[in-house]
């Protein structure tokens, strides 16, 4: 049986513990993330950027994301499993809601990317843990955090892939991940 790629994304604002939980996660099942682009970009163009920088981030997302499964389909899987997890830190729902937040308009690009990809299962994470400072993060505010939640929420709500909410420590984050990743795809 050919396995097939169960695409797992993780979302919701900065500093939410998006890229520990999907860096664990993957060392756990023995398998590949996608890195958000988005940090690549901005370390190299700086920090600063325009709603066309977000369109060129997204294309990157993308690409980085298509690298990924290109290499899980080549590689020779040792396992029976005819699943084979990918972990995406950030997808075009994050670039919807960075651009309407920011720029108060999102490009059609992203817009027709959110209905033509799809997805296994969405990981939300909840901003109940501390923001912690790095050069690119811009809302360490509590409420621009929880109202930028809600935004993922509802998108989330609103769409048909399976999802659940990601919150408490990271020992918890990582066992509800875990625990729903098995139900569902083990």
């Amino acid at each position: 049986m050919e396995n097939k790629i169960k695409k797992i994304v993780v979302i919701g604002p900065e500093s939410t513990g998006k890229t520990t939980l999907c860096k664990q996660l993957a060392n756990h099942f023995n398998t590949l993330f996608v890195e958000e682009y988005a940090r690549e970009y901005l370390l190299t163009n700086g920090k600063e950027y325009t709603h066309e920088d977000l369109i060129k981030i997204a294309a990157g997302q993308i690409k980085k994301e298509e690298d990924a499964i290109n290499n899980l389909i080549n590689t020779k899987s040792t396992s029976t499993n005819s699943n084979q997890l990918l972990f995406i830190d950030t997808d075009m729902y994050v670039m919807k809601v960075w651009s309407e937040f920011v720029f108060n308009k999102c490009d059609l690009s992203i817009l027709n990317t959110i209905v033509t990809r799809k997805y296994d299962l969405y990981l939300l994470c909840e901003p109940d843990i501390p923001w912690v400072k790095d050069d690119l993060r811009e809302y360490p505010d509590g409420e621009i955090r929880a109202t930028l939640y809600e935004y993922y929420k509802e998108l989330m709500i609103e769409q048909q892939t399976p999802w659940i909410n990601i919150n408490g420590n990271f020992e918890e984050r990582i066992a509800t991940a875990k625990n729903t990743i098995l139900q569902l795809f083990q």
